[in-house]
């Protein structure tokens, strides 16, 4: 898993941002704001896979870091390139995210970020100074065949 995060090409095309509070409108929020955007981009091709990358992040940030770090919001972009959409998640804790394969398909929880490795191309995090961390993912944005 990278710690750095990929820097989009010379010809980014667009960007978005939006705080989100810690709740369950804000996660409604997350997957309104994921749809539109990417509706605006015209990569709706893209949105079941990115709405699950995105959901997944933002409930682990939500989950582990903001509570850990007293925060009740959590960042979400997108940076977008001719080839691929750069989904970042940043909360205010700095431990690292764990990813651990999952051990049984039965387990309730620790799965998010295998679904984000099989849904993205790359994923990692950064640590974001002075204190806490973005966890990324990279998807393409072709069409699937």
């Amino acid at each position: 898993m990278p710690e750095t995060m990929p820097q989009p090409s010379a010809a980014l095309s667009a960007s978005a941002a939006l705080r989100v509070e810690c709740s369950r409108e804000g996660f409604a929020r997350v997957r309104s704001f994921t749809r539109d955007t990417l509706h605006v981009w015209s990569l709706g091709h893209r949105y079941d896979d990115t709405t699950l990358v995105v959901t997944e992040l933002a409930a682990n940030a939500a989950t582990h870091a903001a509570p850990a770090a007293g925060a009740p919001e959590i960042r979400l972009g997108f940076l977008l390139d001719p080839t691929h959409l750069l989904v970042t998640v940043s909360d205010p804790d700095d431990h690292p995210p764990v990813y651990a394969p999952a051990g049984s398909a039965w387990e309730e929880h620790g799965r998010g970020l295998c679904l984000v490795d099989a849904l993205s191309e790359e994923w990692g995090w950064t640590p974001c100074p002075p204190a806490g961390k973005t966890v990324w993912a990279r998807l393409s944005t072709c069409p699937p065949i």
